[in-house]
């Protein structure tokens, strides 16, 4: 075969070929297409690269380009076709009445508690303070020691404190899984020296029955500020800007309270948004509602991280934000938070 016949069979061959492949209306058709054009023994295009090496070398080169060619272009078709075959495939297997109404695609959306920690980190960082997050294994020592726990304080205990097994034969170790993030202040205090303005939220576990108020697993959010000549006017001001924010109302109450690693301590009310204050379930017919704990940090605490408790004063709070999802939504039992029904959760998108 002179090169110029087989230039001009190889144009035959590929015009042939992608005339057998548009054709194919079958999968079957179009597997016997490529058969005809492809096929090791018996194809078409196959016997002119076969008869390539007889040619002279000069001649091989437009001859080989050329073939080359129409093997792309038919390739390519038979790629294509395939796509379609199985676009149509698909295509039959819908439904004839187009008309019927597409099934509802499944939204994801946030967790109701996830959205109250991330409304409140928002508002804080507005205030100047940052995120900073601690291990949910905590010693003894930073979960109680270092925040003027007393030896015998009944937290320590086992039927409040999940503590860890350490040694080999399971012996109780002074590993525990932390009852709040305050842990978290410590670290931050340790670590980087005044003024501090810091929001740490994150789990927190406790030996509680699962009933309608209590959880032995839920979120907290705790802050501490630090820094000269800060007062409990700065704390009283700076919760009830976060009242103004977060709920609405600049009506707060704070009453005296204790916590070991405050003084003084005092729990913080707001005015429940459900009544406005005349009482109702809610509120347990007090018009109030109790969001968090806060106080003055006290100097021991200063001392267990390293600050200079003459120097320096600091204020901290500690919030849950499952109970504040509880109170702005209405929801009468926490147990409906954790268990995952989204025919609940659907609500909160």
């Amino acid at each position: 075969m002179t090169v110029e016949e087989l230039l001009a069979r190889a144009d035959s061959v590929q015009a042939e070929g992608l005339a057998l492949i548009a054709n194919a209306g079958t999968r079957t058709e179009l597997d016997a297409a490529r058969t005809a054009v492809l096929g090791r023994k018996s194809g078409r295009l196959t016997a002119l690269l076969a008869a390539l090496p007889a040619l002279s070398p000069e001649a091989r080169r437009p001859a080989g380009a050329a073939v080359n060619r129409a093997k792309a272009a038919i390739e390519a078709a038979l790629a294509s076709r395939e796509d379609e075959l199985a676009a149509a495939a698909r295509d039959s297997q819908l439904p004839r009445d187009l008309t019927l109404p597409a099934r509802e695609r499944w939204r994801g959306a946030l967790h109701p508690v996830t959205r109250v920690i991330e409304e409140i980190a928002d508002i804080f960082r507005e205030l100047g303070f940052t995120i900073a997050l601690g291990p949910e294994a905590e010693t003894e020592w930073y979960n109680f020691g270092a925040l003027n726990f007393p030896p015998d304080h009944p937290a320590m205990d086992l039927h409040d404190t999940l503590y860890l097994a350490t040694g080999s034969a399971g012996e109780q170790g002074d590993m525990l899984l932390r009852t709040h993030t305050s842990p978290v202040q410590i670290r931050v205090m340790q670590r980087h020296p005044p003024p501090i303005r810091i929001l740490a939220p994150g789990n927190v576990y406790r030996h509680d029955p699962f009933d309608p108020s209590h959880a032995p697993m839920f979120a907290q959010i705790e802050g501490l500020a630090v820094d000269e000549d800060i007062s409990f006017v700065d704390l009283k001001a700076t919760l009830t800007r976060f009242a103004e924010r977060f709920f609405g109302t600049s009506r707060t109450r704070f009453r005296p309270s204790y916590f070991p690693f405050t003084e003084p301590s005092a729990e913080m009310d707001v005015q429940c948004g459900v009544c406005s204050g005349s009482g109702c379930p809610t509120c347990k017919h007090s018009g109030w509602v109790e969001i968090l704990g806060s106080g003055m940090v006290h100097p021991s605490v200063f001392t267990a991280a390293g600050v200079d408790a003459e120097r320096y004063t600091g204020w901290a709070f500690g919030m849950g934000p499952a109970r504040i999802a509880l109170a702005r939504h209405g929801i009468p039992d926490i147990r409906l938070l954790y268990e995952s029904d989204m025919r609940f959760l659907g609500q909160f998108r």
